[in-house]
């Protein structure tokens, strides 16, 4: 029934209408919570964080949730894509809801909008905005303490956007995605990103471009809203030992340091003690960007760091002799962060006993992003084979109702693929030029003619089972019948079969990454 929603109602030409009318999205959001007997009113007793950027908001929120946990309140978190189950974007303290809740809220939800749909002309919500209107409705029936809510795309008229009073909001790291409905430029995207902002409300952001920096400081004295920028991770004064994250990546820092921010900010408007700081809130006709402070940290806020994890994002996964490195990243400055984190990764694993390890990177991407754009920096790493499939777990008929795409053909996904693979050797042509911008590795492919080893495969198994080669135990352990390949291709994975270690970039997508999960980590599909 949930995903019956991925059509929109099958209303297409509403659909249309919608992208060329963003604001259409906010006016239908709050005629679907009255629908569902919610009250603006009733959210604004949500106590909520909320998070927009184009790179970074949901570790962002993870950190923060984690933080916030740690002084022993009752968290919601609401998030944005799933990876395995649908369950994963409505959390409470931190886990996703059972399937008992979710199944219990979902009817309630989707009863009241059913029963009122004639006496508005059939219309039903679209698949985010009912999970929106779902999670705002579990945890007002769960009584959370807070809710940090991250914004789905944009800022200005996502559907998240009908929360009247937060208590804090933030902006992470900005760049250039989803241009078809937020614009071409940083400031465009920065526009759309700020319109979180409230009236007295504080919000903080990190280090942006020039650009966007001025379009945010314009829209929060336009809203005469305090905003702050946060300082670098090391300026913050820690307890005695070292500040380690639970998210491996420099480009994490910048993240831990805005979740301290939002957690501290909401903390103070609680008037919790234990946290000796005394910070000066501009008012509303401060005109100036304010440099945030950087605090000492408590006990609590330091274990809520450690602790954060965040599946599919500069995740390690070890599995006998295969590695597999997971990461989302799907704009281009994410996928520069992300080679800087695989290279410092692989360069301390790959010691000079183990100089027979093969790479492998295994891509996706979706929506209309530009592939080639995307692919360019993983030019560098010297991979051994590209592989190349759709964002579907295993053959249509098996795959799971929490990972079904409505939106897509499987037809129009395998072109993709093939149209990747042709982006990757034409890139792979002229390693030397395009990849000498970014870090080098130092490393030179083991397998000969990189042009000819790339493949595509019809599904996220398929392409797992050849990549390993029956050499990863986990996948093994599944059972799952192996997919025949064509004798030429099984010859191809010789190397795979011989090598001391076999480390795997799974890059490009969420939904990628998600799909690969299901297969990977058991514990997550249950």
């Amino acid at each position: 029934m949930l995903n019956s929603l991925q059509h929109g109602g099958g209303v297409t030409d509403r659909l249309q209408w919608q992208s060329s009318h963003p604001e259409l999205q906010l006016h239908d959001m709050r005629t679907f919570l009255q629908r569902a007997g919610l009250t603006l009113d009733e959210l604004d007793h949500l106590n909520a964080i909320h998070v927009a950027g184009t790179k970074g908001k949901g570790s962002t929120c993870a950190f923060t949730e984690k933080i916030l946990r740690n002084y022993g309140f009752r968290t919601g978190f609401f998030s944005s894509p799933h990876l395995v189950q649908v369950r994963e974007r409505i959390r409470i303290n931190g886990e996703p809801i059972s399937k008992e809740l979710f199944t219990k809220y979902f009817w309630q939800v989707h009863e009241q909008l059913d029963a009122t749909k004639d006496s508005h002309g059939g219309a039903m919500p679209s698949y985010f905005i009912f999970l929106t209107v779902l999670a705002f409705h579990v945890f007002l029936q769960e009584k959370v303490d807070l809710a940090v809510i991250e914004v789905g795309i944009g800022g200005a008229y996502d559907c998240t956007n009908v929360i009247r009073r937060p208590w804090v909001c933030g902006v992470s790291s900005l760049g250039i995605d989803h241009t078809n409905l937020l614009g071409d430029t940083i400031e465009e995207i920065a526009w759309q990103k700020a319109g979180i902002f409230k009236p007295g409300v504080p919000a903080f952001t990190v280090k942006q471009p020039r650009g966007s920096i001025a379009v945010l400081q314009d829209r929060a004295k336009e809203m005469e809203c305090p905003l702050f920028v946060c300082p670098d991770l090391e300026m913050y004064r820690v307890p005695p030992g070292s500040l380690r994250l639970g998210l491996e990546g420099q480009h994490q820092h910048s993240n831990a340091s805005l979740a301290l921010q939002l957690s501290f900010s909401w903390l103070q408007q609680r008037h919790l003690r234990g946290i000796h700081v005394s910070v000066r809130l501009p008012t509303a006709e401060t005109t100036t960007l304010c440099q945030a402070p950087a605090f000492q940290l408590s006990p609590l806020m330091v274990k809520g760091l450690e602790d954060t994890r965040w599946p599919g994002r500069t995740q390690m996964l070890r599995h006998g002799p295969v590695t597999y490195f997971l990461d989302g990243a799907h704009t281009t400055h994410s996928m520069i962060a992300c080679v800087r984190w695989f290279s410092k990764a692989t360069t301390q694993q790959e010691t000079p006993a183990e100089v027979s390890v093969v790479r492998v990177l295994l891509f996706n991407a979706t929506g209309e992003r530009d592939c080639a754009a995307l692919l360019r920096p993983l030019v560098s790493c010297h991979f051994d084979f590209a592989v190349f499939c759709p964002n579907v777990a295993e053959t249509a008929a098996l795959s799971s109702a929490d990972q079904h795409n409505s939106s897509m053909t499987v037809e129009k996904m395998l072109t993709r693929c093939l149209d990747n693979q042709r982006s990757w050797q034409t890139l792979s042509e002229g390693e030397e030029t395009l990849g000498a911008k970014f870090c080098k590795v130092g490393r030179l492919p083991l397998v000969a003619e990189p042009r000819n080893n790339t493949l595509v495969f019809p599904s996220i198994l398929s392409a797992l089972q050849w990549i390993s080669q029956g050499r990863d135990p986990v996948l093994a352990s599944l059972g799952k019948p192996i997919i025949p390949v064509h004798p030429s291709i099984t010859s191809k994975a010789q190397p795979l079969r011989e090598a001391a270690g076999i480390h795997v970039l799974i890059t490009g997508s969420l939904h990628l990454v998600g799909g690969v999960l299901k297969h990977l980590d058991p514990s997550l599909a249950r």
